[in-house]
């Protein structure tokens, strides 16, 4: 892999950042069997180090602690990153729709104004910086139309508190309301060689309007990773122990996939995981994708991806390989 990192436009605002970004969702704990801080600032400043500029996090991973472990990591290196945060799930206020409890505490979603105005200040404030660059909605609010969401967000921008504008998590009506406000600069959604469903029903709306797309579960949750065999054990909050779709089957269609392709990634000097990840760059309409990582080693091995360009030879290896391998993946 002899390329430079894959740089992309968030839509149409104007803010370039890493084709593979770094989620934090699993740095946060919060079901991924709790953190280690020291190993996870690491992981975010390796990741800097490689030319990862795309830091994605938000609130709800670990009620602000993934904001606080990102704030911390850049401390001095602000300007070397681009700050994807969310709104919308929040724990100050039982407005809106009770969405689960974690650590004892209710979470609702709400994207009213009133509580957008209020969770910005807290994330700025976590983060340590007095902007954020994509601000995105992370799970839809029925109570409350768009129109007033999107409003308050342009509020922000307006302000220079944010400079691009997301939603996540969106139905193709929603999407459309969204677009419809001319604001929208990306959404972020669930997207990987088993979870294609957006390709039919939302990246038909983004592309041609200019809308970026985030992919996140892009390893669909390390299960395409090629490192989680049929023996691996999940433990304490880990989501991944009674999922379904990490039963030892799926665990061994996963490993055979990884063999299918394996001549690929020797191809390239790459790993297993590398090559998903260009795989899902490669894809219409995927502008960037999310990887999580709580290492320095994990998050090289990520960053290197951005810099794998994979030939119409190689798409057409592994696409066979998806077909053969990777069908009626339950869960």
């Amino acid at each position: 892999m002899s390329g430079e990192q894959l740089i992309r436009e968030i839509g149409r605002s104007g803010v370039k950042a890493s084709a593979v970004g770094l989620g934090t969702w699993a740095i946060g704990g919060w079901m991924w069997g709790g953190t280690d801080e020291a190993q996870s600032i690491a992981a975010i400043q390796a990741s800097l180090d490689a030319g990862v500029t795309l830091i994605d996090t938000a609130p709800a991973y670990g009620l602000g602690r993934s904001e606080e472990i990102v704030g911390k990591a850049l401390a001095g290196r602000r300007d070397k990153a681009v700050i994807a945060t969310k709104c919308g799930l929040v724990w100050h206020t039982q407005k809106g729709r009770h969405f689960f409890d974690q650590d004892g505490k209710p979470v609702h979603r709400y994207l009213g104004r009133d509580a957008i105005i209020h969770e910005v200040e807290q994330s700025l404030r976590r983060l340590g910086t007095d902007y954020i660059d994509l601000y995105i909605t992370h799970w839809q609010d029925p109570t409350t139309p768009i129109a007033e969401t999107v409003a308050a967000l342009e509020e922000l921008k307006k302000a220079g508190k944010i400079r691009a504008i997301g939603a996540s998590n969106v139905s193709r009506a929603e999407l459309e309301q969204y677009i419809a406000t001319g604001a929208l600069d990306a959404i972020q959604e669930r997207f990987s060689m088993i979870d294609r469903e957006i390709e039919a029903d939302l990246l038909p709306l983004t592309v041609p309007n200019g809308v970026a797309t985030l992919s996140y579960s892009s390893l669909a949750l390390g299960l395409l990773s090629g490192t989680i065999g049929p023996d691996r054990v999940f433990a304490g909050d880990d989501q991944r122990k009674d999922n379904p779709r990490f039963s030892v089957a799926n665990r061994q269609k996963a490993g055979d996939f990884s063999e299918a392709i394996r001549t690929v990634a020797e191809r390239h000097d790459a790993s297993i995981a590398q090559v998903v990840i260009a795989w899902t760059l490669a894809q219409p309409g995927v502008t960037f994708a999310l990887c999580g990582a709580r290492s320095p080693t994990q998050a090289l091995d990520n960053a290197r991806a951005g810099t794998l360009r994979l030939t119409q030879e190689d798409l057409a290896v592994i696409n066979n390989a998806i077909t053969a391998k990777l069908a009626n993946m339950d869960g």
